[in-house]
């Protein structure tokens, strides 16, 4: 069953020229994290200014093979926090793993 097409978005994805440079020089030189590429990709495909492509979701999903809440995440964080939060990972305060080091055993 294929996916509808929504066409009023909660998060409109609205990129500035040097924002969407930055985005380009990402791609281009290709020496980040996979996931931070997937997300320039994402936020140049969904970009809806007009210098932009403005795809839905859908298509941004079947082009870059990614999953549908990875489209949606991405949109959210870059209306919701920015865009330099929207491009950087999330460190989780509280974490399952104990940290092996606390400062000063790393400053030894």
């Amino acid at each position: 069953m294929a996916a509808k097409e929504i066409s009023v978005k909660k998060y409109v994805v609205k990129l500035t020229g040097d924002e969407r440079r930055h985005l380009h020089e990402l791609i281009r030189t290709g020496k980040r994290s996979a996931q931070l590429l997937m997300k320039a990709r994402i936020l140049l495909k969904a970009d809806t200014s007009s210098a932009g492509e403005g795809w839905s979701d859908s298509q941004i999903v079947k082009a870059l093979e990614t999953s549908l809440a990875t489209v949606c995440r991405t949109r959210q964080q870059l209306v919701e926090e920015g865009f330099e939060a929207a491009l950087t990972r999330k460190h989780r305060t509280t974490s399952a793993r104990a940290r092996i080091f606390d400062g000063e055993k790393e400053a030894n």
